[in-house]
C-alpha cells in the first residue's frame, strides 16, 4: 500500500467521526503535481467528494471549513492540497 492510500484510509475513519456520510469519494491526485514545490514537503494533493446531511442549509464555504476542521490534524504532513466538492444528499439528482 502505498503512503498516500494508507493517508486515505485514515481520511476516511476521521470523516466518518464527524459526518453520516452517504457517499464518500477521496482520490490522490498527487501524481498530477509532481515537481510542484508544495510536493517536496511530502504532503498529497487529494480530491474529495463527500455528500452528507451536515451540508444542508450550509454556503460552500461553511461546508469546506467543516471538511478541513474534520481533517486538520492532516495538514500540512499529509495533505497539502485538497479540492472538496461537499453535497447535501438533498441536491443529489438521479
Amino acid at each position: 500500500m502505498t503512503i498516500n492510500k494508507a493517508r486515505i484510509k485514515l481520511f476516511e475513519v476521521d470523516l466518518q467521526n464527524a459526518f453520516q456520510i452517504k457517499q464518500l469519494q477521496i482520490n490522490d491526485e498527487s501524481h498530477l503535481h509532481a515537481g510542484h514545490a508544495g510536493a517536496a514537503s511530502g504532503g498529497g494533493h487529494f480530491n474529495l467528494t463527500i455528500v452528507a446531511p451536515e451540508f444542508e442549509g450550509l454556503n460552500k464555504v461553511a461546508r469546506h471549513r467543516a471538511v478541513y476542521g474534520a481533517l486538520n490534524k492532516h495538514f500540512p504532513v499529509a495533505i497539502h492540497a485538497l479540492t472538496i466538492n461537499a453535497i447535501a444528499p438533498s441536491e443529489i439528482t438521479s
